[in-house]
């Protein structure tokens, strides 16, 4: 039928560097997959298996944790894969790609929120903290966070499925992301880029701003604390997290708030690096480094068996 994608594999472009800068740019991917990988699963283990970390903080820190392991493992051994074998990867490989990115960002986004209620409601209402944020409370928000990314991607993930694309198969990305695709595509995409959109607007605008409202209330519940040094304790818990939304929201914002066409190959792929390998590898860092419990939690894991 007229429906049929003429194209049965993508091209996928990576990183056109010469040589020696290609083995450099092979060797910081497959560190920042490893760092991410063993730092998010170590998280995982060292929380689950500390029962003085069984709280909300902790439960969310281990959502992220699993939405970090899908994003990378979404992205980076493929990525390696196609910088020293073959750089073609097939339709329905293209497509899980982009649904089990689209999934796991959206999840992200949503997560930052949670985790910024979950901070204002400790240091705003801490009276009342074990009573909103019960056991209860916090499975109903992971479910929510799961549920909204997962329809998210699946319908934009649909769309892109419904595109025929027969111009050309050439992703100049470094994998199969919505904006790239949709610049190859022979069909209309209005549809397409409304969506993806309309998605941005309520996932990274929507969930940017309850995070920065959240973090508002904090700061200036910080500011009435007495003591310099329960300041500080307050601050330090609630920087490294601006510190990780900030980047990841503006660059998921500059890279989907926009038409398709004015998608530029260079630019946007060091600004996508950010949010698929950057943001991953540093957020169990920055979350749990400075972290005293989870450090203890860590060291017991490492050391007693």
């Amino acid at each position: 039928g007229l429906n049929q994608t003429l194209v049965t594999e993508f091209l996928i472009l990576g990183f056109s560097l010469g040589p020696s800068l290609q083995t450099l740019l092979f060797f910081a991917f497959l560190f920042l997959y490893t760092a991410a990988l063993s730092g998010n699963l170590l998280i995982v283990v060292a929380i689950s298996a500390s029962p003085a970390l069984h709280t909300p903080m902790y439960f969310f820190l281990v959502n992220l944790a699993l939405v970090d392991i899908l994003c990378t493992s979404t992205i980076l051994p493929k990525l390696l894969s196609i910088m020293v074998a073959s750089k073609t990867i097939s339709y329905r490989g293209c497509m899980a790609q982009l649904f089990f990115f689209t999934w796991s960002m959206g999840a992200e986004l949503l997560l930052f929120s949670a985790m910024a209620y979950d901070r204002y409601v400790a240091i705003c209402q801490p009276l009342h903290y074990s009573a909103l944020m019960g056991p209860h409370m916090c499975a109903f928000l992971a479910g929510v966070v799961w549920a909204i990314s997962l329809t998210n991607t699946s319908i934009n993930s649909c769309l892109t499925m419904g595109l025929q694309f027969c111009k050309s198969n050439i992703v100049e990305h470094f994998f199969c992301e919505i904006p790239p695709l949709l610049k190859l595509s022979c069909s209309p995409t209005h549809l397409n880029e409304a969506m993806a959109f309309a998605a941005d607007l309520f996932l990274a605008v929507g969930n940017f701003s309850v995070t920065v409202l959240s973090y508002g209330f904090i700061v200036n519940s910080i500011l009435h604390i007495r003591s310099a040094k329960g300041k500080w304790r307050a601050f330090s818990t609630c920087s490294s997290h601006l510190l990780v939304v900030s980047m990841y929201y503006s660059t998921v914002i500059y890279t989907y708030i926009r038409p398709a066409s004015s998608y530029a190959l260079n630019k946007d792929k060091v600004v996508s690096v950010i949010y698929t390998s950057v943001a991953p590898t540093l957020n169990p860092l920055i979350y749990t480094l400075r972290n005293k419990d989870v450090k203890v939690a860590l060291r017991r894991l490492l050391f007693c068996s």
